[in-house]
């Protein structure tokens, strides 16, 4: 049952390996942040299925896809049985992105995997990195595929946290039975990587920037926001007025430095790299992934990191990415109203 704090830490799984991986990044995040651990799963009878069938049909039809939905339950129970936290585990009839979307009215975060079996995050598929994190109310994290043990003893923390293992080489394979025995062991070391928040001047981006702040603080790293500067001369050969690209590239530099300094004024005990990097906005987010213990976007941008991750090219950013990225929603935030007093504004 919920707890009169909320879900906390909601984690969708379905059955597949990578869902398991990320309800381990959740369980992790769960006990730093010491709130409880929901592990959800979902289950529907398809449209086509429900109407062709009569009542009798459908009960049995829905007896078979819960019994299918218990299953991953305790697959996932078993898994966690030495997590030291509070976990509840939930089964939900109706649709699988709509039930999270659910949650996300009174989750910490959501986390997913971007991929899954077909039944749970596989109906999200194509929706997972775009209508969930884009419609969500509270930040989303999105688990990818090729997250493993390479950067990872790295979601550990100093209190005991769970570390994330290799992730499976075919995206929606059975969770296999070595896993589940394995269990989730907590590791004692702490991750030293830095929070990186993809910054594109947007207000969406600076709220984002903001709780990549907060999150560096909670985790005594580095944060460092990054700004793509995408090559020039291919994209503005119709402009009769040339731009050089090293101007582009010192305005922004300024700008950058700007920002962040205003976010130090409200996280001074944060240490803040600020760098522009030559590259679309895709490149270099997939870059950062590898060396960022989680990257920070927001949900609306003017075309650069969010609206890479969001728009058409959003599967090929979650395929590439190695680690954690968090989607943070639309929202107000007070704090950025004292930006333009820090210098010029992205």
């Amino acid at each position: 049952m919920m707890t009169q704090h909320g879900p906390g830490v909601v984690a969708g799984v379905d059955g597949s390996e990578q869902s398991l991986r990320a309800t381990h990044w959740a369980a992790a995040e769960a006990h730093r942040r010491e709130l409880p651990l929901t592990v959800v799963t979902a289950y529907s009878i398809p449209a086509f299925a429900a109407s062709s069938m009569d009542g009798g049909y459908a009960m049995m039809d829905d007896s078979s896809l819960r019994a299918g939905a218990e299953k991953v339950i305790d697959e996932a129970k078993q898994f966690l049985r030495d997590y030291p936290g509070q976990v509840d585990y939930r089964i939900e009839s109706g649709d699988p992105a709509a039930v999270l979307l659910e949650y996300s009215e009174s989750a910490d975060v959501l986390v997913v995997g971007s991929r899954g079996r077909g039944g749970f995050l596989g109906r999200l598929l194509g929706s997972v990195s775009s209508a969930l994190p884009a419609h969500a109310k509270c930040p989303t994290v999105l688990v990818p595929l090729k997250f493993s043990s390479k950067q990872e003893n790295a979601v550990t923390t100093a209190t005991g946290a769970i570390p994330i293992v290799s992730a499976a080489e075919e995206p929606g394979a059975a969770v296999p039975a070595s896993l589940i025995e394995e269990g989730a062991h907590p590791l004692r070391t702490q991750d030293k990587r830095p929070v990186v928040a993809g910054v594109d001047g947007s207000d969406y981006g600076r709220v984002a920037a903001l709780i990549a702040a907060q999150e560096a603080s909670e985790r005594g790293v580095q944060l460092r926001l990054v700004c793509a500067l995408p090559p020039l001369g291919s994209t503005l050969v119709w402009i009769p007025t040339h731009i050089e690209d090293s101007d582009a590239l010192a305005e922004l530099q300024e700008k950058l430095k700007a920002g962040r300094l205003w976010l130090n004024s409200h996280y001074p005990e944060v240490d803040i790299d600020a760098e522009v990097i030559d590259g679309t906005a895709v490149d270099v987010l997939v870059e950062e992934t590898r060396g960022a213990q989680l990257t920070v976007l927001g949900t609306r941008g003017r075309g650069g990191f969010a609206g890479m991750l969001l728009g058409s090219t959003s599967q090929g950013v979650l395929q590439h990415a190695e680690g954690p990225l968090m989607v943070v929603p639309e929202g107000d935030d007070e704090r950025i109203e004292n930006r333009p007093d820090f210098g010029p504004v992205l």
